[in-house]
């Protein structure tokens, strides 16, 4: 079974400049996340909730370490994962495009 969160967007600290460390910024969350269903299921709507709230309590620095927290807070809170792909994008970091960090990891 795969969980597909697309499009999450919401407002927190992201970044290493002075303007980001001060002033909330959009980000946009991709997210697939396989697991076998049996007679568990994943609630969707935990995994969003998870992921939104950690990144506006964190406040990282580093778009990599915000996606490296994440596969390990999502993958211990549901252990049923077996593997995830998360995208965080800065859609208004730069003027001209958008900006993201992804990676995939197998559990």
């Amino acid at each position: 079974m795969t969980i597909e969160i697309q499009d999450l967007k919401f407002k927190c600290i992201i970044g290493l400049l002075d303007f980001e460390r001060h002033n909330l910024q959009d980000v946009i969350i991709n997210l697939s996340l396989d697991y076998d269903y049996k007679n568990e299921f994943i609630n969707y709507a935990e995994v969003a909730n998870l992921i939104e709230e950690h990144l506006q309590e964190k406040k990282y620095e580093l778009l990599e370490d915000a996606l490296d927290n994440l596969f390990n807070l999502i993958s211990q809170k549901f252990p049923l994962t077996e593997k995830l792909h998360i995208k965080i994008t800065k859609p208004n970091i730069l003027p001209n495009c958008r900006v993201s960090v992804s990676n995939i990891k197998v559990f």
